[in-house]
């Protein structure tokens, strides 16, 4: 897929040439006050929405940062010892590595005791430009920094302190760029320079970024569909633009995905198919019944019935005329007296 996409270096260095001037013409207030330089990003749309979010990593050729530019450092605690004796561990340890560039040194537990209230957040995060952080305590920072690190894309960028190229690593993750791709739309942005920049060492960028997209992105087939170059405050000029020879290609593969659904479909698994097995005996077993028009009954004759012969008669008893009861007594039970209005007195020895 790379042969096949090739972005033409004159087109790329005709349009940084005319977003540099159109820079020049208009200079914010910023840039008039503290002379800072305009950032220059590139932005690629996709052709199609990627499935899984990704960031990718782009070293430079030419360093896209200022000399101004602010980097705060996120250190791990040791052991035995204070915030401001870890400060001056690691300045220490820098120094004799040969690393430039760090404004500032902010040992984990410091984080968590000064920079707990969201002001002051906030005042920490205006107050950098780029926020590198210990590989060993990546994972515990999302909790402290809070969601505005995130929302702004400004998380700190992880740098292994224990490396023993570690000024060369350091200067490729500060200089370098990155690019986030994600799956919630098609288009996405790095940064690859700035106004004070020449033209060339901005072209050389823009290139560089486009080579490691296409070697990097988890996406198949055609991805890349049109790169502009850009400002903040400028409009997008197009560097490159997609063939419509690429709509075959993912048309093609749309209907291979499809054909390849169909199929998963029309096999049933195994438990399915007893299921189905089962069911087609029970239909061949219960047979409809046709309907037959219904005829009325006709009359029957009437059959002689047969002459019984007499039983013989049973001899009836007697009937016994019994008293009448009278309402208010009740019959008196044979063996049992009725007891008498005085009680017999128990004798006593």
């Amino acid at each position: 897929m790379a042969d096949e996409v090739v972005l033409d270096r004159s087109q790329v260095k005709k349009a940084v040439q005319a977003l540099q001037a159109f820079l020049k013409t208009q200079p914010s207030t910023n840039s008039l006050l503290l002379d800072e330089a305009q950032k220059i990003s590139v932005q690629f749309t996709l052709w199609k929405i990627p499935k899984l979010a990704q960031t990718i990593r782009i070293p430079l050729p030419h360093g896209q940062r200022t000399d101004t530019d602010e980097v705060c450092l996120f250190t791990r605690d040791e052991p035995n010892m204070t915030s401001e004796q870890t400060q001056r561990f690691y300045k220490k340890l820098l120094e004799e590595r040969g690393v430039k560039g760090i404004s500032e040194i902010i040992p984990y537990k410091m984080l968590k005791a000064e920079y707990k209230p969201y002001e002051a957040k906030r005042r920490l995060l205006g107050n950098f430009d780029v926020f590198l952080s210990d590989d060993r305590i990546r994972r515990l920072l999302p909790s402290q920094l809070g969601k505005e690190f995130y929302k702004r894309k400004r998380e700190p960028l992880c740098v292994d302190l224990q490396s023993k190229h570690l000024a060369r690593d350091v200067q490729r993750v500060v200089q370098g760029t990155r690019l986030s791709v994600t799956n919630k739309g098609c288009c996405c942005l790095a940064h690859v320079g700035h106004s004070s920049m020449s033209a060339e060492e901005v072209t050389e960028n823009v290139q560089a970024v486009f080579q490691a997209v296409l070697s990097k992105i988890r996406m198949k087939g055609p991805v890349i569909k049109a790169v502009h170059v850009k400002s903040l405050t400028s409009v997008a000029l197009p560097v490159y633009c997609s063939d419509l020879n690429h709509l075959a290609v993912l048309d093609a593969l749309q209907s291979q995905k499809a054909a390849a659904k169909k199929q998963m479909k029309r096999k049933p698994s195994k438990g399915r198919k007893r299921e189905d097995g089962t069911a087609k005996r029970k239909e061949e077993e219960e047979e409809i019944p046709q309907l037959v028009p219904i005829e009325t009954p006709s009359k029957k004759p009437k059959l002689e019935k047969p002459i019984k012969k007499n039983p013989p008669q049973k001899v009836s008893k007697p009937a016994v005329k019994k008293a009448a009861k009278s309402p208010g007594k009740r019959p008196k039970r044979p063996g049992k007296t009725a007891p008498s209005g005085k009680r017999k007195a128990r004798k006593t020895k």
